[in-house]
């Protein structure tokens, strides 16, 4: 049996939560575990990170085992979508990669805070 890729995610934000829902309907090349940390505040402690850095950003282990956070994590589902791998090759330029990263880390700060200011958990 193929390895699978684990999704740590929040389902408190709306928007995570969309955008997870959105992915669960595409197809994988790999079996896909999604982890809601919002439903199962124990599955941060899987990842030896703190529960409120799992909201704050998307956590995956990959097919490798290795655990990537914020848009490498998103680079690490589109890997293993046959539909989307042009993304992760697309991401993966250096300077591109960089900017994505750091947009993300951003964007995903802002909308943390804008969720605890609305007490979502």
């Amino acid at each position: 049996m193929a390895t699978k890729v684990r999704v740590f995610y929040n389902s408190a934000c709306p928007v995570c939560d969309a955008g997870i829902r959105a992915q669960k309907k595409k197809n994988t090349t790999c079996g896909v575990e999604w982890e809601d940390v919002h439903l199962d505040n124990a599955k941060a402690q899987q990842l030896d990170v703190d529960l409120e850095f799992v909201r704050e950003r998307l956590h995956v282990i990959d097919t490798q085992g290795h655990l990537r956070v914020g848009y490498e994590a998103f680079i690490a589902i589109w890997e293993n979508s046959p539909s989307e791998q042009w993304k992760a090759r697309l991401s993966k330029t250096p300077g591109l990669r960089w900017c994505l990263n750091k947009t993300y880390n951003g964007f995903a700060r802002c909308l943390y805070l804008w969720n605890r200011a609305l007490k979502h958990w």
